[in-house]
């Protein structure tokens, strides 16, 4: 064989044909365990958690979205094993929190790890679940872009929405209560931050 049949492209490849059950990408398989694994742990959080729980307020809504997340899980399970559309569609989270942030900073006692189980409070508690909602986001983000199954990638992305909405209404509830406090910058400081940037102009030069 010659130097030139031997550096000519493979013209024999053909692409492989999978069943729809088995419709996934090496990627898309660990970074979904992931998130599966991610998820079980936040609902184990929930349960563990719901004992040390003293404001009603803080309980309907770790109840409610625990049913959420709960949901969620199933739904991306039945898809991911079965590569078909779930017997459920992706719902929409709705909180009962309004929009109205707290801003500026009070002086406060410096926060710490507990050191026992009695320490922990509705404080400790809601930022617990603050942090597992944002691994949750975070980890069906890089999924999404890394799924090739699109019944898979739709429910990972309409999901991601409502666990960045559940992690608001904790942030919106720490605010209310102090247990999270939002800085802000200098009137002055701001309008010149708001207004760094302007309006693109002009044609797309594609469009030539």
């Amino acid at each position: 064989m010659s130097f030139q049949q031997q550096n000519q492209p493979q013209t024999n490849w053909q692409p492989q044909q999978v069943p729809g059950k088995f419709n996934h990408g090496g990627h898309e398989v660990f970074d979904v365990h992931e998130v599966l694994s991610t998820t079980i742990g936040a609902l184990n959080v929930y349960t563990l958690l719901r004992q040390f729980v003293k404001d009603p307020e803080l309980t309907d809504i770790m109840n409610r979205q625990y049913q959420f997340i709960q949901d969620e899980y199933n739904i991306t399970l039945e898809c991911f094993q079965t590569g078909r559309d779930p017997s459920k569609p992706t719902q929409s989270y709705m909180m009962k929190q309004n929009n109205d942030f707290v801003y500026g900073m009070k002086q406060q006692q410096p926060k710490k790890p507990v050191q026992s189980a009695n320490e922990i409070n509705d404080a400790v508690v809601s930022g617990l679940l603050l942090g597992q909602l944002k691994a949750i986001a975070t980890g069906k983000t890089f999924a999404a872009l890394e799924t090739t199954n699109p019944v898979v990638r739709r429910v990972l992305q309409d999901s991601i929405p409502n666990d960045i909405e559940m992690a608001y209404e904790l942030s919106l509830y720490q605010n209310k209560h102090g247990h999270y406090q939002v800085p802000q910058l200098t009137q002055q400081d701001m309008t010149m931050m708001v207004n760094a940037y302007a309006k693109a102009q002009g044609q797309s030069p594609y469009t030539h």
